[in-house]
């Protein structure tokens, strides 16, 4: 598969998944624009890719628990491009532990905050660019953790929350911008391998019926889904757990 005719959009890709497929979508041809809180940590990304001989890369800020900051996201890119094909909402804070008075309310504030708001209002301000593609799709990686009776994380209940939001929040768009031509496209992983795709772990990392579930099985699904023709909406991948 190539990508040389999409132009994506990615939260939170200075690290981690984020920047996992940033670097494999700029591979496969794409031009991507990247985000993350800091402005370094995207420059950082988009440096690799340079280096990788891929040009059409672009480096933003933007703090998804900052409705300002998302408008400027967006207007940025707008700079740059008439459309946008794909929206890739892979930001959303982590935070750990069970036990639900552990950790402060700024930090569920956060976590709820990047998550919920900052996904809802990631595809409210881009929406115009999406609408513009004739082929536009919305990814969000949302987790385990947001479907229904899962109970298998340690994670804290506000990222429990901010995913239940999500998986609402894209449930609902599902429906309501499917006749406007939008695909919404979602992804459930329980906790999943993320080796460097620069490194020689990508291609060496274990993928049998006894591992966990892998970035790399993770980039194919939302390759797969977003190659699919326009009648096939791939609404959600949801995954065994091992």
């Amino acid at each position: 598969m190539r990508f040389d005719d999409h132009r994506v959009v990615i939260t939170a890709a200075g690290r981690d998944f984020g920047r996992t497929l940033a670097i494999r979508l700029a591979d496969l041809g794409a031009e991507v624009f990247l985000s993350t809180r800091g402005l370094a940590a995207a420059e950082r990304v988009r440096d690799e890719i340079h280096d990788r001989g891929h040009q059409r890369v672009h480096a933003f800020a933007c703090d998804l628990t900052d409705p300002a900051s998302i408008r400027d996201f967006a207007a940025g890119v707008a700079r740059h491009t008439d459309h946008v094909d794909v929206l890739i909402n892979n930001g959303a804070s982590y935070l750990g532990s069970p036990d639900l008075t552990s950790v402060s309310d700024d930090a569920v504030v956060d976590t709820i905050a990047s998550g919920a708001t900052g996904t809802v209002l990631a595809v409210k301000n881009f929406l115009p660019l999406l609408l513009n593609s004739d082929k536009p799709d919305v990814v969000t990686m949302v987790s385990a953790c947001g479907t229904a009776g899962h109970h298998r994380s340690d994670a804290h209940a506000a990222f429990y929350a901010a995913k239940s939001a999500q998986a609402g929040f894209t449930e609902i768009l599902s429906k309501r911008l499917r006749p406007r031509g939008v695909r919404m496209i979602s992804l459930y992983p329980p906790d999943f391998d993320n080796p460097d795709p620069l490194s020689e772990e990508w291609e060496t990392t274990p993928r049998g019926a006894e591992d966990a579930l892998t970035a790399q099985s993770l980039v194919e699904c939302v390759l797969f889904a977003v190659a699919q023709p326009r009648d096939c909406f791939i609404k959600a991948f949801h995954f065994e757990q091992v």
